[in-house]
């Protein structure tokens, strides 16, 4: 069994899907022990010693921050606030993405800003080792003052409620706690607001969408190749001399990604009769690499993120200080995660570009690639789909980060939108998955129809390990069939 110690270092997005998917166990370094206990302690005293008011430690919360609590009230308070905001709406998300959440809220609060009693910070672990995901709803937060209802379905099963999903079935808070011999955690001043302030829902979906994003894109080179020599398309618009006069540097990166791809191709060699090709096959670089670029952005924008502390008030327990202040708002990731889902989105457009080209009846391609023409319609639906799916990515790409509703009696009066954001990339990034399955199925199958000639090693490789799960359309079958099947055998390519 592997560990990974949550510390006070850097975590990066490459961290981040090592420790989610090869079932590493969580634990906290001495160091963030340390830094949360000081944090605990500065604030018990803090509160023992003033009745002057603390935003969100002895007020009530949004615009109820006028209001004082009584000491003897500080705890209520807290469990309330997570009762109170547990207001998710939709469907629950995906177990991956709950998980994910998990490590960046224990990251978070590692840091020793946040004010949290250990043992609440250690029971987020055991449900993260434990495989205990708490039931969290799609909708609910505006991507400011934190991801507010999501977090509280996320922490309700410390206090006993809520729902968890445990060894695949949806048990209550409570049941799972007495199924692991819990205690259901009692929450002190400042717990319930720093476990719901935060950014943690979009963070994760964001770090999960970079994630895929990288994959797609890696994957949109290969298949853009040889959909290349599908096409019987042309090597020069690759040629690194033409992007060392545009210093763009995700253009020069695809151009010398896909040439290597067609490396020893008979087809990408032999005599073209067309002095160029389409958009969607000449420029690929300028296209794909756009997105490239874009994606380093995004990266460094959640790499930030998922290193910092996003609750409030934060406590400064060197300096004796607590400071209200916006560190949970998430205009940052929205703006990153709609960025995203649009650079991605154009990896979709220009697939089904390809797609429509290679059953165009050009090239010496039978039109719909139909094997026995006649009687059969071949390829001519999936492209209807690729194309239903583009649209759809198009209605997605509408910024979320455009829009602000005011909240909370107007003390939160401008918001982000961040968590729609997320889950609209998220919805964007499955989808390019399916487009690009429908362009393998095609290229692949124009390929096999030029034969005996050969693309190169790397491209038969691939077209050689899909063969063994979508086979040549020799007549008409139910082709979803196919299409499940090839995007099922993307997402789980190795590359």
């Amino acid at each position: 069994m592997t560990e990974h110690n949550i510390s006070t270092s850097h975590l990066s997005i490459e961290q981040v899907e090592k420790i989610v998917s090869s079932n590493t166990k969580l634990k906290l370094s001495n160091e963030a022990k340390a830094k949360i206990e000081v944090c605990r302690s500065y604030l018990d005293e803090k509160i023992k010693a003033t009745d002057e008011p603390v935003y969100g430690i002895n007020t009530g919360f949004g615009s109820l921050y006028k209001e004082r609590i009584d000491k003897k009230e500080l705890e209520k308070l807290q469990e309330n606030i997570i009762k109170s905001h547990a207001c998710g709406a939709g469907q629950p998300i995906p177990a991956h993405i709950v998980k994910i959440i998990l490590l960046l809220k224990v990251q978070s609060l590692s840091y020793g800003h946040s004010g949290v009693q250990l043992k609440t910070v250690e029971r987020l672990i055991d449900f993260y080792n434990n495989d205990i995901l708490p039931v969290v709803y799609e909708y609910g937060s505006l991507g400011a003052s934190g991801d507010l209802a999501p977090l509280a379905h996320l922490c309700l099963p410390l206090i006993g409620e809520g729902e968890v999903e445990i060894n695949g079935k949806v048990v209550s808070g409570m049941a799972m706690l007495e199924q692991m011999g819990w205690k259901p955690i009692r929450l002190m001043a400042k717990e319930g607001l720093a476990l719901l302030n935060g950014t943690q829902f979009m963070a994760a979906f964001g770090a999960w969408n970079l994630i895929e994003a990288k994959k797609i894109l890696k994957l949109s080179n290969l298949i853009g190749a040889l959909s290349i020599d599908a096409f019987d398309g042309r090597i020069e618009p690759f040629n690194p001399k033409v992007h060392i006069i545009r210093p763009q540097p995700g253009q020069a990166k695809v151009a010398a990604e896909v040439y290597s791809y067609l490396e020893g191709s008979e087809l990408i060699k032999q005599h073209k009769v067309h002095v160029q090709d389409p958009y969607s096959f000449r420029c690929i670089p300028q296209v794909h690499g756009a997105t490239s670029d874009a994606l380093e952005y995004v990266g460094k924008v959640f790499t930030n993120e998922i290193n910092g502390v996003t609750d409030n008030p934060n406590v400064f327990p060197e300096d004796d200080l607590i400071i209200s202040a916006g560190n949970f708002h998430g205009q940052p990731l929205a703006l990153a995660l709609d960025f995203m889902a649009l650079a991605v989105a154009e990896l979709g457009n220009i697939s089904e570009r390809r797609t429509y080209q290679l059953i165009s009846g050009s090239r010496d391609l039978p039109n719909y690639l139909v094997a026995n023409p006649g009687i059969n319609s071949g390829l001519m639906i999936p492209q209807y789909t690729a194309a239903s799916i583009v649209s759809q990515n198009k209605n997605l790409c509408h910024p979320a980060s455009a829009d602000s509703i005011v909240s909370s009696n107007g003390q939160e009066d401008h918001v982000s939108m961040g968590a729609n954001a997320a889950t609209k990339a998220y919805k964007v990034i499955n989808n390019i998955y399916e487009i690009l399955a429908i362009e393998l199925i095609t290229a692949t199958q124009a390929l096999d129809l030029r034969r005996p000639l050969k693309s190169s090693a790397r491209i038969e490789d691939l077209v050689s390990n899909f063969r063994k799960v979508v086979p040549f359309i020799e007549e008409d079958r139910i082709l979803h069939n196919d299409m499940a099947a090839a995007t099922n055998f993307l997402k789980t390519y190795p590359g």
